[in-house]
């Protein structure tokens, strides 16, 4: 038997031909006389996997690789001594074939190379298996592949934990066989209770097995079962209270008291609720603010096309409350890309701020609703024209005229405008304590 170049047995061969052991992530074989090898195992993740894009060959230890041709056609192969010549085996195509598949036909091919028989007998036995896809597999894989396109870190955690937790029970199930009545499972026990994350459970569940139609996974004749309109309508009990596309807002006759309440608070994140408050801004966008994008001389927000909804670059007017905000935050030497409400270096989500609002007894309101609280305030309250007002949320605007708001001497009707903002949020002042009168 020809010496194996990675091995796993378990207790099948004598302690005098050859002893195998396993740490965390590691394999290591011994023969007598012979110094122990070592090989890391499991190297990728489903995101590692999914960033890979350059022709090349990619290891995962022990022997198991991802093959990326300049076509860019992907397929796993498992590389080991047969006779002691070198060979390279084929698992499949990585989309038929899943990390966690191909990793378990890799365990047992190193298992058939030491104990003397055929790997390629492996491939072969499991043919049929190996083209089994769970719908856990490709849905890790699908999100790895798209989430590049979200802009939103909140997006990509949300889209994980609804895949992972809500439709936890269908991520041992073959894709092709999930059923209508396996969504109803997944759908049914928070349909009403939670009717808004249900809703968005259901069109991720869609979402994955149309993908999976289109790669082949799924019969292209087959219904989708997650599917809504004509199909699950019939099935599910009507909802009451979804209200897409609506933040609860505080109103703007409140406000001031709420900022007031809020600077108190010593928290990063009311101070990074402060600043989003301040700017009228969406909450990604102060969540993911970095020094490099603040020009404090021109005292101006250059927020990048790539990180705003619209994918068009939002210069934002700041006022001397925000100038101030940022420099008590600014640490002494920040880096240019350092997040500027980052903890420990890593960029906060939304629910922090989520959470404050909780704690401050104003969990019925949302942070994007003060983007609304800004709207009413300046509709209300100010002569500001539309498109000025526009301008200053960064909401899409058709119109030629209104556009060139954007530009120019519209930066300096929007500053005025910013700073009105302010300092409206600063009417409400502490009282002060009465002195004390000394006696005579």
């Amino acid at each position: 038997m020809g010496e194996p170049l990675f091995a796993i047995v378990r207790g099948r061969l004598s302690n005098d031909m050859l002893k195998v052991g396993m740490g965390v992530g590691m394999i290591w074989i011994t023969r007598p006389g012979v110094r122990p090898l070592a090989r890391a195992l499991n190297k990728f993740t489903i995101r590692k996997v999914a960033a890979l894009k350059e022709p090349g060959r990619y290891s995962d230890g022990g022997g198991l690789y991802l093959r990326i041709t300049p076509a860019g056609a992907r397929s796993w192969v498992f590389m080991t001594a047969v006779g002691g010549k070198r060979v390279e085996i084929g698992l499949g195509a990585e989309t038929a074939v899943g990390l966690s598949a191909a990793r378990r036909l890799a365990n047992q091919m190193r298992e058939a190379t030491v104990l003397g028989r055929n790997p390629r007998d492996v491939v072969e036995h499991h043919a049929p298996a190996k083209l089994i896809l769970t719908f856990g597999e490709y849905a890790d894989t699908y999100v790895a592949s798209v989430e590049s396109g979200w802009k939103s870190v909140t997006h990509r955690e949300q889209w994980r934990h609804s895949l992972q937790h809500h439709a936890h029970n269908l991520r041992g199930m073959q894709i092709s066989q999930i059923s209508t009545e396996d969504v109803l499972e997944v759908l049914r026990p928070i349909w009403l209770r939670t009717p808004e994350t249900a809703s968005r459970v259901r069109a991720r569940i869609e979402r994955v097995l149309d993908a999976a139609k289109a790669q082949g996974h799924v019969s292209r004749e087959a219904a989708n079962p997650a599917r809504m309109k004509g199909h699950l309508d019939y099935l599910l009990p009507k909802q009451s209270g979804l209200n897409r596309g609506h933040h609860k807002a505080l109103p703007y006759r409140d406000v001031a008291h709420f900022m007031f309440d809020l600077r108190k608070r010593e928290a990063l994140a009311a101070r990074c609720l402060e600043f989003t408050i301040l700017t009228a801004a969406r909450s990604g966008e102060a969540l993911g603010a970095v020094w490099s994008e603040m020009d404090l001389k021109e005292r101006l927000w250059h927020v990048p096309a790539r990180r705003m909804k619209a994918s068009i670059e939002h210069v934002v007017p700041l006022s001397d409350a925000a100038i101030e905000l940022l420099n008590r935050v600014k640490t002494e030497f920040p880096g240019s890309d350092d997040a500027i409400f980052a903890v420990g270096g890593a960029q906060r989500s939304n629910m922090a701020m989520a959470m404050l609002l909780r704690r401050m007894a104003f969990g019925h309101i949302t942070t994007h609703g003060f983007r609304s609280t800004f709207r009413d305030w300046a509709g209300d309250c100010t002569s500001y024209q539309r498109e000025v007002i526009e301008a200053a949320l960064a909401h899409t605007i058709q119109n030629k005229a209104e556009r060139a708001y954007r530009r120019g001497t519209a930066i300096e009707r929007r500053r005025q405008l910013m700073h009105d903002w302010a300092k409206y949020l600063s009417i409400i002042v502490e009282p002060t304590k009465p002195e004390a009168t000394a006696l005579a």
